[in-house]
């Protein structure tokens, strides 16, 4: 039910140094279609060079990340850092030089600002579509905030007001109801929703049918865990066999919100070594969960 799709976060730097890890996060399927290929980093012609590098897995646009609050991110000049007072300047040269670039829209991931002295969402927002930005997100949290506490919808708001292009709403949209109060009281054109997904990939199609008025069924377990393994077969497929595995364990921790025994699940899910032990832990959920 998702409108679109947004690829793994990926280091431009590492994408020009031919880091193999960094280049197999952009990859495109065509099932994902719509997609675009996400880059991060602090300085315009490595940024330009790696969106060049991305065009060659054919994404359906480009977003260029200036929200992700991660240390390892942050902490060298990328994601939120360029929210920074001073980095202001930068993340609208980093945009314009893509823009101007590559042949495919350019979107932008950001927060409110960098801290709460520095809200500046607003200014940068304007700053990225005379740059060119075909679209804006906005996580309603400052960097310093991280994922807490709750969601500047004003700031989101006013972001809204300030540009002509499309906006998008991101933050604690996690159902429904959530999903209908971020659109009316931020008036964007779009949602993003990203945490809420793991473990649920059925949330878009809820959140669709609330806001068009259906009416929504949910899965049942044994529904929700055929998908979980759909899912890490899926892995296993564009993934090395042992990387998918060992990522499976924190996807198969996410299906298990909830449910009773969740807590001593989540513990075996941290054992994980094949399929054959997702298998076991999906039989023991479900024994422990008959009244579901």
């Amino acid at each position: 039910g998702a409108a679109l799709c947004i690829g793994e976060l990926a280091s431009s730097r590492g994408i020009t140094l031919g880091d193999k890890k960094s280049a197999a996060l952009l990859s495109c399927s065509e099932k994902e279609r719509p997609i675009g290929s996400q880059l991060f980093g602090n300085d315009p012609e490595i940024m330009d060079l790696a969106a060049q590098k991305a065009l060659t897995f054919n994404p359906d646009f480009i977003d260029i990340n200036m929200g992700c609050p991660a240390p390892k991110v942050a902490g060298n000049g990328g994601g939120s850092a360029l929210m920074k007072d001073d980095d202001a300047y930068l993340a609208e040269k980093i945009e314009k030089k893509v823009v101007e670039s590559v042949d495919l829209p350019i979107t932008v991931k950001m927060r409110t600002g960098w801290d709460s002295d520095s809200l500046n969402a607003v200014e940068l927002a304007k700053r990225c579509e005379n740059a060119g930005a075909s679209m804006i997100t906005v996580h309603g949290r400052t960097r310093q905030q991280m994922y807490s506490p709750g969601i500047d919808y004003k700031t989101i708001a006013d972001v809204k007001k300030a540009v002509k292009i499309p906006v998008v709403a991101n933050g604690d949209v996690v159902d429904g109801e959530s999903a209908k109060y971020m659109l009316e009281v931020t008036g964007c054109d779009y949602l993003m929703v990203g945490r809420a997904a793991q473990g649920n990939p059925f949330v878009f199609e809820e959140i669709n049918a609330y806001l068009s008025g259906e009416e929504y069924t949910p899965p049942t377990l044994e529904e929700k865990f055929a998908v979980l393994l759909e899912q890490v077969s899926l892995m296993q497929k564009y993934k090395a066999e042992r990387v998918a595995i060992l990522e499976s364990r924190k996807h198969t921790a996410w299906y298990m919100t909830g449910l009773h025994g969740a807590a001593n699940i989540r513990r075996m899910c941290g054992e994980i070594s094949s399929i054959g032990d997702i298998e076991r832990i999906i039989e023991f959920a479900l024994e422990q969960n008959k009244d579901l």
